[in-house]
């Protein structure tokens, strides 16, 4: 039996901590779920799953559909696209089956891209590997969540660079079932046809839009994440601020912007799987003053979720006396001076 594969390569990095990560764990049950009342995909369909941030990690080996199980989806530090890619790359010339002399290989696989932000490594090398060697073998569909995404270069991997332009709720579901319709299509067409070119769903009434990649992308960070960790559990957690552009007060004939960052809310995280995902510590910096508001301890619900230590760290308090879960340092909640103090951001 010749096999169709889909890959999703999935974003986890820090700023799809919270409903995003959410809508995509939802979206990949509902899509399982769909698939497995069509009887083309249900003869043809295998399953993989890579989740990458500053690493990659497989979450599921290429599975046969009614086999397979929707993973949960961790959180990582950083967005390494080449590894990504260079992970991917590793595992279809593992598992994908080629064709021979003696039998026919599988079916073109189909690669779902999901990725909300910026490369921070150097994407490059792998950029060129899947030019010269994958390209022509796959169909793949890079898809942006948002506008943070740097589309001009995911220009370079496919001409299917889609773009998601909300990311609610609404838009989540509308989207998913278009990326099941489009499985469904493409397995009819390898099963009836033996053609094993994309074939893509149409995208009326989703808030789905093709990008011309040939235009130079401005990339703007909408979200600010830190990592903090719990005085009572020592349990860690993340907390995520989205960016904010407004009119300063008395100056809005000028037209003059002022920026800083609203919370959204903390997320506890598994401190061992964000760690394997991660690949060194952020060099990036945020002033306090720019953040508006203060969470709750997602992990025992002291009263304040950012507390800033000397060490330059993050921990929750209640508001008394609390030793650092970091370094131990006690001390007495106070005021950040004036002037606000940096302090470590995610890598994103």
């Amino acid at each position: 039996m010749r096999r169709l594969p889909i890959y999703f390569l999935i974003d986890v990095s820090e700023s799809m901590v919270g409903d995003p990560i959410t809508q995509v764990e939802n979206g990949m049950r509902n899509i399982i779920q769909e698939l497995r009342t069509d009887p083309y995909a249900l003869e043809t369909v295998f399953v993989s799953v890579i989740a990458f941030a500053g690493k990659a990690k497989s979450l599921s080996p290429l599975t046969e559909l009614y086999k397979f199980y929707p993973p949960k989806f961790p959180i990582g530090g950083g967005t390494s696209l080449g590894t990504a890619l260079n992970y991917l790359m590793d595992d279809m010339e593992k598992s994908v089956q080629k064709t021979t002399s003696e039998m026919k290989g599988d079916w073109k696989p189909i690669i779902f891209l999901f990725t909300d932000g910026t490369p921070t490594d150097n994407p490059n090398p792998a950029i060129e590997r899947w030019q010269k060697l994958y390209q022509k073998k796959c169909n793949l569909v890079c898809i942006s969540l948002g506008d943070n995404a740097d589309t001009h270069l995911l220009g370079k991997l496919t001409e299917n660079v889609l773009r998601l332009k909300e990311t609610d709720e609404y838009s989540f579901k509308a989207f998913f079932k278009w990326v099941t319709a489009s499985i469904k299509t493409s397995s009819v067409s390898v099963t009836d046809a033996g053609i094993d070119d994309l074939q893509l769903a149409p995208m009326d009434g989703i808030n789905l839009e093709k990008v011309n990649t040939e235009e130079q992308c401005v990339v703007d960070e909408n979200f600010a994440v830190l990592m903090g960790k719990c005085s009572n559990t020592k349990k860690t957690y993340l907390v995520k601020y989205a960016k904010r552009i407004g009119d300063i007060r008395g100056l809005e004939s000028l037209g003059i912007k002022a920026t800083d960052y609203k919370l959204v809310g903390a997320f506890p995280v598994d401190e061992e799987i964000y760690n394997s995902l991660s690949e060194g510590k952020s060099n990036q910096n945020i002033n306090t003053m720019s953040l508006r508001g203060v969470p709750t301890c997602p992990c025992c619900g002291n009263q304040y979720g950012v507390v800033v230590c000397d060490c330059g760290n993050i921990m929750c308090s209640d508001g008394n006396t609390q030793a650092c879960p970091w370094c131990g340092t006690e001390g007495a909640l106070g005021e950040i001076e004036e002037g606000g103090m940096n302090i470590t951001r995610g890598r994103g």
